[in-house]
């Protein structure tokens, strides 16, 4: 069966060697499509999109301003400006579309903003998620995925932590309600699965896709991918998760491997 894949990677805005890890992690991926969330204006990310440019991928990267985090959207399939973009923090708000054999496929990457108990801070995510349920589209008969670093938990939740707000376990349910549906519950009932886990031991599910009603049927699989963040020389502090589509991609790009080569490598060392 042929299918299109989507991986959403946190960064964790790397410097420059550990840019160099995940770029060879990301290149011998089998998904067509990257979305990469804490972002930042800084040597490392600029190398990640500077190299997989060069390659021949489809970059997609509004770069995010001082101190600011942000998304980047990597493809092997060409690109387009996809459905939605927020008016405030717009770099945590990246879609792209993309053609497939049975028609487009819309994917928008998020990477919604953390938060701590200051009410700075409170009502910055609060924004963020007000302008995201304005500019997401409804998830009717289009293909559509909305996929990345959310920092929301789902409202049943296992196990339930008295922290989150109910404006924020209300996106979850907004997406729910608006034609979305969470790919990761679709493919697991009830597993109980973390894609964040604190120096307590405590685990979060931060990590999401959903994909929309008319894109349900093609769901194939939805997996967390662990190593990234649980190997002795982890990429990053969060895992991976990668959503399998029954969609034929259309043409992939010309990519070419051996711009992906890390000429500097050798500097690392030093």
């Amino acid at each position: 069966m042929t299918t299109l894949d989507v991986l959403t990677f946190n960064l964790n805005n790397p410097g420059r060697p550990r840019a160099a890890r995940q770029l060879e992690y990301l290149a011998a991926r089998p998904e067509s499509v990257f979305v990469l969330t804490e972002t930042a204006d800084s040597v490392g990310c600029d190398f990640l999109a500077r190299r997989f440019e060069a390659a021949g991928y489809s970059v997609t990267f509004p770069l995010p301003g001082r101190g600011e985090r942000g998304v980047m959207v990597v493809s092997r399939l060409a690109t387009r400006p996809g459905p939605a973009s927020t008016g405030y923090l717009p770099h945590r708000c990246v879609s792209v579309t993309v053609d497939t054999g049975e028609g487009p496929l819309d994917v928008i990457g998020l990477y919604v903003p953390s938060r701590d108990a200051t009410e700075a801070k409170k009502t910055r995510k609060r924004r963020f998620l007000e302008d995201c349920r304005q500019t997401i589209p409804a998830g009717d008969a289009v293909r559509r995925l909305v996929i990345g670093d959310f920092n929301i938990l789902e409202p049943n939740h296992v196990p339930r932590y008295r922290v989150f707000e109910p404006f924020e376990y209300a996106f979850y349910t907004w997406l729910g309600q608006v034609g979305y549906h969470d790919a990761f519950r679709g493919v697991h009932r009830q597993a109980l699965e973390y894609s964040w886990v604190g120096r307590t031991g405590d685990g979060y599910r931060y990590d999401h896709a959903h994909v929309s009603t008319g894109l349900a049927a093609a769901l194939r699989g939805c997996s967390y991918v662990h190593d990234v963040r649980t190997a002795e020389d982890r990429l990053t502090d969060h895992s991976a998760l990668t959503v399998s589509l029954s969609l034929g991609p259309a043409a992939p790009l010309d990519i070419t491997p051996a711009e992906l080569a890390d000429d500097a490598a050798p500097a690392l060392l030093f």
